[in-house]
């Protein structure tokens, strides 16, 4: 059986529509959602497998993209957001109500993504933006406990998917840090 990345991707890289300029994002909230309007498509769709980021139940990665700053607006239920972690570089904000993040926004003016917003396009009610491109973080994913010697699994699934997959050293020197962070926070015996 493939190794499971995340729903949207499983069974195939969907196609963008050239033509997508925006839509809703919305929270999980059965009712009261938080509504977040996005004037533009997504870029730099990729999945991720850090550990901030918002993931579905039972997904490695999590499916994150980039819009201009100046591109999104918090329409419905603002009260509900709150920031998951204020000393982070991203300040993700997060649904209250179902813990969904709804989009992290840089403040450092100085940091090179400055200016966009990373939002999850599968909480976007409407179809058709970017498909995701590449995978990003690959080997964080040890971080939230997944089994280091497991790894080329992952890498060859994701190549699979035409999602390449990248990490700041070779995979074997990135697998061997976030073996070690794990090993350190207790979510990896050993």
């Amino acid at each position: 059986m493939a190794i499971s990345i995340h729903p949207l991707v499983d069974h195939g890289v969907k196609a963008g529509s050239p033509s997508f300029s925006g839509g809703t994002l919305t929270c999980k909230c059965a009712s009261d959602p938080v509504t977040v309007s996005i004037g533009a498509n997504v870029a730099f769709d990729h999945v991720c497998g850090c550990t901030k980021c918002w993931k579905p139940a039972g997904a490695l990665f999590s499916l994150v993209a980039v819009v201009p700053r100046d591109k999104l607006k918090v329409t419905a239920h603002a009260h509900k957001l709150k920031i998951v972690d204020e000393s982070a570089v991203i300040q993700r904000y997060r649904c209250t109500g179902c813990g969904v993040h709804l989009y992290g926004r840089i403040e450092k003016t100085d940091h090179a993504f400055h200016g966009f917003d990373f939002v999850h396009p599968e909480l976007f009610k409407e179809h058709g933006w970017a498909a995701p491109e590449f995978a990003a973080f690959v080997s964080s994913i040890i971080e939230s406990g997944f089994p280091p010697a497991r790894m080329g699994e992952v890498r060859a699934r994701l190549k699979e998917l035409k999602l390449e997959p990248y990490d700041c050293l070779s995979p074997a020197l990135m697998d061997a840090i976030a073996t070690h962070a794990a090993k350190q926070k207790g979510v990896l015996a050993g």
